[in-house]
């Protein structure tokens, strides 16, 4: 319920006269959600497709979901990590889990998830070569996304994100997206770990084949770098598996995670394994809000949902018909629609030009959806989201092009 002092105000007003410029926002103000749907202030209502940037996992207000963070709400909220508490310590032990031995780094995002693998690199380094600043180099991915903290923006080679914060941190360097031997020849003395997206999200839906992860995993074997793999935006079931690395059949040193893992609520992780999990020690990091008593009720709810009701089971069944169905628009449109990739639910169809009046129309018909690597409409679907929905995203984008060719 909108409280009636912000219901009678004009909300795009307040916005355009208090809140900071840095977003192209649509025209469109939102109010309430449920499940795959979300309603604007005018009472029309739309398929998500966003889901928050693949933050939504559960849809919106799923009832475990909410109940958890209620209960929780009025329990204990925060307490900061110079205590112990339960829950922390219980979701811990289900990514492990998951990732396999090693320990668990809470925090709030997936910019800060990325910031603490890379100092996981350096400490590393630091310990291979005996002395501190002399191997710190990591090998990223071209087009890569890895935030917008210092750290994260110089992992990421894209100028719209570098352009007006220079001098970046240094000791990032740039291969080619599976292209192993363009990683291969990057690697030198000060070289301290390699850092990719499993699939890279920003950057236009572009997933690491299998072969290029196990040849990268080859490499860091051999010249004892660290595989750090980003899965702030391709994990926690988006792709049907728990991680999207799993696909590929092998197992990184250390993930970042954010995103789905708290369905709504502010939560990041950082996986390292058991082999370098003692590299962090107390006074070299820390966060005052991560993995608090309320965000981990959030993520365990997340967990809960995802494991009772068979949700990543439901996503690679209910995925291939609708990627099939995506890929007949190729068939059906090429002078518009380039090329469908991705895996899951994260899914990116490329288009000839500019997205921006597509996702317009789009809108106007009711599915939204984002944009990634300036010419990609990225299908971002909750994972709870029904084979009818995901058919009529498809009936809509087709109504589109149909209408725009």
């Amino acid at each position: 319920m909108i409280p009636p002092a912000i219901a009678r105000t004009n909300t795009a007003d307040l916005y355009d006269a208090h809140v900071m410029k840095n977003y192209a926002r649509a025209p469109l103000t939102l109010v309430r959600g449920q499940g795959a749907q979300v309603w604007d202030d005018a009472g029309q209502v739309y398929l998500d497709f966003t889901s928050g940037i693949a933050v939504s996992a559960l849809g919106h207000c799923h009832p475990h979901w909410v109940a958890a963070v209620q209960r929780q709400a009025a329990q204990l909220v925060h307490v900061s990590n110079l205590f112990r508490h339960p829950l922390q310590a219980d979701l811990a032990r289900r990514l492990v889990g998951y990732a396999g031995p090693g320990r668990v780094f809470f925090c709030n995002s997936g910019a800060e998830a990325n910031e603490a693998l890379i100092k996981l690199a350096r400490l590393h380094g630091m310990e291979k070569s005996g002395e501190e600043g002399k191997c710190y180099k990591i090998i990223c991915a071209q087009n890569a996304f890895h935030g917008r903290t210092f750290g994260g923006m110089s992992a990421t080679p894209q100028e719209k994100i570098q352009k007006g914060f220079r001098p970046l941190v240094a000791g990032f360097v740039f291969g080619e997206l599976n292209n192993l031997d363009s990683f291969a020849a990057l690697i030198d003395d000060t070289t301290a770990a390699i850092f990719v997206e499993t699939i890279q999200g920003e950057g236009g839906i572009n997933p690491c084949q299998p072969e290029f992860l196990s040849g990268l995993r080859r490499l860091c074997d051999q010249h004892n770098l660290l595989l750090l793999l980003d899965e702030v935006q391709c994990g926690i079931g988006r792709t049907g598996r728990f991680f999207s690395y799993e696909h590929a059949g092998i197992t990184p040193d250390a993930i970042g995670m954010a995103k789905g893992l708290g369905g709504g609520f502010p939560i990041g992780a950082v996986w390292v394994g058991a082999r370098f999990a003692e590299l962090f020690h107390p006074g070299n990091h820390g966060t005052t809000f991560g993995g608090t008593p309320l965000a981990c009720a959030a993520a365990h709810a997340v967990l809960d949902v995802l494991e009772q009701e068979k949700i990543m089971e439901q996503v690679r069944a209910q995925s291939a018909p609708w990627h099939e169905s995506l890929r007949q628009l190729v068939v059906d449109f090429p002078r518009q629609v380039l090329a469908v990739r991705g895996q899951g639910y994260l899914v990116g169809v490329q288009v000839a030009g500019d997205p921006a009046p597509l996702l317009a129309a789009m809108r106007s018909r009711g599915l939204l959806a984002p944009s990634a690597g300036g010419n990609v409409v990225r299908l971002l679907p909750p994972l709870t989201a029904t084979a009818e929905e995901l058919a009529k995203s498809v009936e809509i984008f087709r109504a589109v092009l149909a209408t725009s060719g």
